[in-house]
Protein backbone atom coordinates (compact mmCIF):
# COMPACT_ATOMS: atom_id res chain seq x y z
CA UNK A 1 0.00 0.00 0.00
CA UNK A 2 1.33 3.34 -0.98
CA UNK A 3 1.02 6.37 1.24
CA UNK A 4 1.98 9.99 2.01
CA UNK A 5 2.46 11.75 5.59
CA UNK A 6 2.03 15.00 5.92
CA UNK A 7 3.59 16.68 9.26
CA UNK A 8 2.22 20.24 9.31
CA UNK A 9 4.44 21.67 11.49
CA UNK A 10 4.99 25.45 12.91
CA UNK A 11 8.27 26.18 11.31
CA UNK A 12 8.37 23.45 8.60
CA UNK A 13 5.57 20.94 6.28
CA UNK A 14 6.96 17.61 6.18
CA UNK A 15 6.12 15.37 3.79
CA UNK A 16 6.37 11.56 3.57
CA UNK A 17 5.90 9.10 0.73
CA UNK A 18 6.18 5.52 1.04
CA UNK A 19 4.76 2.05 0.62
CA UNK A 20 3.73 0.06 3.56
CA UNK A 21 5.06 -3.77 2.43
CA UNK A 22 2.42 -7.08 2.28
CA UNK A 23 2.60 -7.99 5.93
CA UNK A 24 2.80 -4.47 7.27
CA UNK A 25 6.40 -5.33 9.00
CA UNK A 26 8.22 -2.29 6.95
CA UNK A 27 8.21 0.37 4.79
CA UNK A 28 10.15 2.09 1.82
CA UNK A 29 10.48 5.36 2.03
CA UNK A 30 9.90 6.56 -2.11
CA UNK A 31 9.92 10.67 -1.28
CA UNK A 32 10.34 12.94 1.11
CA UNK A 33 11.00 16.69 1.62
CA UNK A 34 10.46 19.50 3.56
CA UNK A 35 9.43 23.32 2.98
CA UNK A 36 10.24 25.96 5.43
CA UNK A 37 6.93 28.06 6.05
CA UNK A 38 7.59 29.04 9.37
CA UNK A 39 3.85 29.52 9.87
CA UNK A 40 4.07 31.10 13.48
CA UNK A 41 5.77 34.01 11.67
CA UNK A 42 5.26 37.74 13.54
CA UNK A 43 1.86 36.19 15.00
CA UNK A 44 2.11 32.89 17.21
CA UNK A 45 1.95 34.19 20.19
CA UNK A 46 -0.96 36.51 19.14
CA UNK A 47 -2.79 33.37 18.51
CA UNK A 48 -3.40 33.08 15.06
CA UNK A 49 -1.84 32.66 11.49
CA UNK A 50 -0.66 35.76 10.11
CA UNK A 51 -1.58 36.66 6.04
CA UNK A 52 2.10 36.40 4.88
CA UNK A 53 2.60 32.37 6.31
CA UNK A 54 -1.10 31.60 6.03
CA UNK A 55 0.03 31.76 2.33
CA UNK A 56 3.25 30.09 2.37
CA UNK A 57 1.30 27.10 3.86
CA UNK A 58 -1.34 26.47 1.07
CA UNK A 59 1.42 27.21 -1.39
CA UNK A 60 3.14 24.13 0.32
CA UNK A 61 0.57 21.98 0.68
CA UNK A 62 -0.30 22.64 -3.06
CA UNK A 63 3.29 21.65 -4.15
CA UNK A 64 2.82 18.72 -1.89
CA UNK A 65 -0.67 17.37 -4.08
CA UNK A 66 1.89 17.45 -6.86
CA UNK A 67 4.27 14.78 -5.39
CA UNK A 68 1.10 13.19 -4.29
CA UNK A 69 -0.47 12.76 -7.38
CA UNK A 70 3.22 12.09 -9.19
CA UNK A 71 3.07 9.13 -7.11
CA UNK A 72 -0.13 7.87 -7.21
CA UNK A 73 -1.07 8.07 -4.04
CA UNK A 74 -4.38 7.64 -2.86
CA UNK A 75 -4.28 7.45 1.03
CA UNK A 76 -3.16 10.83 2.38
CA UNK A 77 -2.89 11.10 6.40
CA UNK A 78 -1.98 14.99 7.27
CA UNK A 79 -1.88 16.23 10.64
CA UNK A 80 -1.84 20.19 11.94
CA UNK A 81 0.17 20.87 15.10
CA UNK A 82 1.10 23.17 17.15
CA UNK A 83 0.11 26.58 15.46
CA UNK A 84 -2.68 24.93 13.60
CA UNK A 85 -4.43 24.40 16.79
CA UNK A 86 -3.48 27.33 18.61
CA UNK A 87 -4.24 29.33 16.14
CA UNK A 88 -8.27 31.57 16.19
CA UNK A 89 -7.75 31.29 12.03
CA UNK A 90 -6.32 27.46 12.19
CA UNK A 91 -10.15 26.33 11.21
CA UNK A 92 -9.83 28.49 8.20
CA UNK A 93 -6.52 27.42 6.97
CA UNK A 94 -7.84 23.38 7.21
CA UNK A 95 -10.77 25.10 5.08
CA UNK A 96 -8.40 26.86 2.79
CA UNK A 97 -6.49 23.82 2.21
CA UNK A 98 -8.47 21.83 1.61
CA UNK A 99 -10.01 24.25 -1.04
CA UNK A 100 -6.91 24.89 -2.91
CA UNK A 101 -5.08 21.55 -2.41
CA UNK A 102 -7.66 18.81 -2.19
CA UNK A 103 -5.67 17.92 1.52
CA UNK A 104 -7.74 16.92 4.15
CA UNK A 105 -5.97 18.09 7.38
CA UNK A 106 -6.73 16.48 10.99
CA UNK A 107 -5.61 18.74 13.85
CA UNK A 108 -3.97 16.78 16.47
CA UNK A 109 -3.55 17.94 20.17
CA UNK A 110 -0.81 18.09 21.97
CA UNK A 111 -1.69 14.58 23.91
CA UNK A 112 -1.70 12.79 20.79
CA UNK A 113 1.22 14.59 18.99
CA UNK A 114 3.62 13.59 21.86
CA UNK A 115 2.11 9.62 21.41
CA UNK A 116 2.80 9.49 17.80
CA UNK A 117 6.43 11.09 18.44
CA UNK A 118 6.84 7.65 21.18
CA UNK A 119 5.60 5.54 18.25
CA UNK A 120 7.86 7.35 15.38
CA UNK A 121 11.03 6.86 17.93
CA UNK A 122 10.17 3.26 19.10
CA UNK A 123 10.53 2.35 15.43
CA UNK A 124 13.92 3.93 15.32
CA UNK A 125 15.57 3.45 18.39
CA UNK A 126 16.07 0.56 19.98
CA UNK A 127 14.64 1.29 23.40
CA UNK A 128 14.94 -1.35 26.29
CA UNK A 129 12.90 -1.91 29.48
CA UNK A 130 14.81 0.91 31.05
CA UNK A 131 12.66 4.85 31.07
CA UNK A 132 13.67 7.02 28.50
CA UNK A 133 12.83 10.72 28.57
CA UNK A 134 11.82 11.84 24.51
CA UNK A 135 12.29 15.43 23.52
CA UNK A 136 10.80 16.37 20.27
CA UNK A 137 11.51 20.34 20.29
CA UNK A 138 8.74 21.69 17.63
CA UNK A 139 8.07 25.17 15.97
CA UNK A 140 5.29 25.85 18.17
CA UNK A 141 5.55 23.23 21.41
CA UNK A 142 7.82 20.75 22.40
CA UNK A 143 6.90 17.39 23.45
CA UNK A 144 8.34 14.98 26.14
CA UNK A 145 7.44 11.53 26.97
CA UNK A 146 8.56 9.25 29.55
CA UNK A 147 8.41 5.64 28.51
CA UNK A 148 10.15 2.60 27.76
CA UNK A 149 9.88 -0.19 24.81
CA UNK A 150 6.39 -1.16 25.70
CA UNK A 151 4.55 1.59 27.78
CA UNK A 152 4.11 5.40 27.72
CA UNK A 153 4.33 6.76 31.47
CA UNK A 154 3.75 9.80 31.46
CA UNK A 155 3.90 12.84 28.28
CA UNK A 156 3.14 16.18 28.05
CA UNK A 157 3.50 18.44 25.30
CA UNK A 158 4.65 22.27 26.06
CA UNK A 159 4.17 25.96 24.59
CA UNK A 160 8.35 26.15 24.32
CA UNK A 161 8.35 25.71 20.59
CA UNK A 162 11.71 27.45 19.20
CA UNK A 163 9.38 29.63 17.08
CA UNK A 164 7.06 30.91 20.18
CA UNK A 165 10.41 31.44 22.50
CA UNK A 166 12.17 33.32 19.47
CA UNK A 167 9.10 35.31 18.81
CA UNK A 168 8.97 36.13 22.59
CA UNK A 169 12.28 37.02 23.77
CA UNK A 170 13.96 38.40 21.08
CA UNK A 171 17.28 37.53 22.29
CA UNK A 172 20.56 39.65 20.97
CA UNK A 173 22.92 38.27 18.45
CA UNK A 174 24.40 36.71 20.15
CA UNK A 175 23.25 35.70 23.34
CA UNK A 176 23.94 37.21 26.09
CA UNK A 177 25.08 35.31 29.65
CA UNK A 178 22.11 37.42 31.41
CA UNK A 179 19.49 36.13 29.27
CA UNK A 180 20.65 32.73 28.96
CA UNK A 181 20.19 32.97 32.76
CA UNK A 182 17.03 34.19 32.38
CA UNK A 183 15.90 32.30 29.74
CA UNK A 184 16.60 28.75 32.17
CA UNK A 185 15.00 30.46 35.00
CA UNK A 186 11.62 30.46 32.62
CA UNK A 187 11.90 27.07 31.71
CA UNK A 188 12.70 26.24 35.43
CA UNK A 189 8.84 27.33 35.90
CA UNK A 190 7.45 26.36 32.72
CA UNK A 191 8.51 22.65 33.42
CA UNK A 192 7.77 21.88 36.27
CA UNK A 193 5.19 19.25 35.64
CA UNK A 194 8.41 17.14 33.68
CA UNK A 195 10.74 17.88 36.84
CA UNK A 196 8.07 15.92 39.13
CA UNK A 197 7.37 13.61 36.66
CA UNK A 198 11.35 12.50 36.52
CA UNK A 199 11.21 12.32 40.07
CA UNK A 200 8.98 9.33 39.52
CA UNK A 201 10.13 7.57 37.03
CA UNK A 202 14.03 8.42 36.76
CA UNK A 203 14.94 8.43 32.88
CA UNK A 204 18.27 6.78 32.16
CA UNK A 205 18.44 8.37 29.06
CA UNK A 206 17.62 11.53 26.73
CA UNK A 207 15.85 10.40 23.26
CA UNK A 208 16.11 13.30 20.92
CA UNK A 209 13.44 13.28 18.54
CA UNK A 210 14.01 14.37 14.57
CA UNK A 211 14.62 18.04 13.68
CA UNK A 212 17.18 20.17 15.92
CA UNK A 213 18.37 16.77 17.12
CA UNK A 214 19.48 16.05 13.22
CA UNK A 215 21.59 19.27 12.88
CA UNK A 216 23.20 18.15 16.24
CA UNK A 217 24.41 14.75 14.65
CA UNK A 218 25.69 17.04 11.21
CA UNK A 219 27.18 19.50 13.18
CA UNK A 220 28.93 16.89 15.52
CA UNK A 221 29.62 15.06 12.48
CA UNK A 222 31.46 17.83 10.36
CA UNK A 223 33.05 19.46 13.77
CA UNK A 224 35.08 16.62 15.20
CA UNK A 225 35.19 14.14 11.19
CA UNK A 226 33.52 11.42 12.90
CA UNK A 227 31.13 8.89 11.20
CA UNK A 228 28.85 10.84 8.65
CA UNK A 229 25.09 10.84 8.90
CA UNK A 230 24.20 7.90 7.42
CA UNK A 231 20.47 8.09 5.61
CA UNK A 232 19.56 4.26 6.27
CA UNK A 233 20.43 4.58 9.93
CA UNK A 234 17.69 5.73 12.29
CA UNK A 235 19.75 6.57 15.60
CA UNK A 236 23.19 7.76 17.00
CA UNK A 237 24.79 7.91 20.53
CA UNK A 238 26.02 11.02 21.47
CA UNK A 239 29.29 12.03 22.70
CA UNK A 240 28.10 14.56 25.23
CA UNK A 241 31.53 16.41 25.30
CA UNK A 242 31.66 16.52 21.96
CA UNK A 243 27.71 18.42 21.80
CA UNK A 244 28.84 20.41 25.00
CA UNK A 245 31.59 21.94 22.28
CA UNK A 246 28.81 22.31 19.94
CA UNK A 247 25.96 23.68 22.33
CA UNK A 248 29.00 26.26 23.71
CA UNK A 249 30.01 27.00 19.76
CA UNK A 250 26.07 27.82 18.43
CA UNK A 251 24.66 29.65 21.66
CA UNK A 252 28.23 32.30 21.11
CA UNK A 253 27.79 32.93 17.56
CA UNK A 254 26.33 35.08 15.27
CA UNK A 255 23.34 34.72 12.95
CA UNK A 256 26.24 35.15 10.46
CA UNK A 257 28.60 32.88 11.82
CA UNK A 258 26.23 30.54 11.78
CA UNK A 259 25.06 30.52 8.01
CA UNK A 260 28.37 29.41 7.55
CA UNK A 261 28.44 26.79 9.85
CA UNK A 262 28.78 23.00 8.36
CA UNK A 263 26.05 20.82 9.35
CA UNK A 264 23.82 23.11 10.04
CA UNK A 265 21.23 23.68 7.17
CA UNK A 266 19.54 27.48 6.64
CA UNK A 267 16.22 26.66 8.16
CA UNK A 268 17.51 26.35 11.25
CA UNK A 269 20.26 29.00 11.18
CA UNK A 270 17.91 31.58 13.67
CA UNK A 271 16.55 29.13 15.96
CA UNK A 272 19.28 26.22 16.83
CA UNK A 273 20.45 27.96 19.66
CA UNK A 274 17.16 27.96 21.38
CA UNK A 275 16.84 23.92 20.49
CA UNK A 276 20.31 24.10 22.03
CA UNK A 277 19.32 25.78 25.44
CA UNK A 278 16.57 23.87 25.84
CA UNK A 279 18.51 20.63 25.45
CA UNK A 280 20.93 22.20 27.46
CA UNK A 281 18.38 22.41 30.69
CA UNK A 282 17.07 19.11 30.15
CA UNK A 283 20.86 17.71 30.53
CA UNK A 284 21.67 19.53 33.14
CA UNK A 285 18.64 19.89 35.46
CA UNK A 286 17.50 16.19 34.95
CA UNK A 287 21.39 14.99 35.61
CA UNK A 288 21.15 12.83 31.86
CA UNK A 289 24.53 11.85 31.24
CA UNK A 290 23.33 9.67 27.83
CA UNK A 291 22.01 11.10 24.52
CA UNK A 292 20.40 9.79 21.85
CA UNK A 293 19.04 10.92 18.27
CA UNK A 294 16.63 9.51 16.70
CA UNK A 295 16.06 10.30 12.82
CA UNK A 296 12.22 9.06 13.16
CA UNK A 297 9.18 11.42 14.49
CA UNK A 298 5.70 12.50 13.49
CA UNK A 299 5.35 10.94 10.35
CA UNK A 300 7.01 7.46 11.08
CA UNK A 301 4.67 7.81 14.25
CA UNK A 302 1.44 7.63 12.03
CA UNK A 303 2.94 5.07 10.34
CA UNK A 304 2.73 2.76 12.88
CA UNK A 305 -0.60 3.59 14.47
CA UNK A 306 -2.76 4.90 11.76
CA UNK A 307 -1.26 1.95 9.48
CA UNK A 308 -0.64 -0.54 11.71
CA UNK A 309 2.89 -0.91 11.11
CA UNK A 310 3.38 -4.14 13.43
CA UNK A 311 6.58 -3.12 15.61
Amino acid sequence: MRFAVIDLGTNTFNLLIGELSANKKKFTRLFNTKIPVKLGEKAINLGYIADVPFQRGIHALVKYKEYINHYNVINVFAFGTSAIRSATNGNEFVAEALKQSGISITIIDGDEEAELIYYGNRLAVNMTDDVSLIMDIGGGSTEFVLANKQTIFWKQSFLLGASRIYEKFNFSNPITRAEEIAFYDYLKEELKPLCNAVKTYYPVELIGSSGAFDSVVDIISEQFNVTPVNEKQTEYDINLIQYMAVSELIKKSTVEQRQKLKGLIEMRVDMIVISMLLIDFILNEIKINKLRVSTYSLKEGVISRKLGLLT
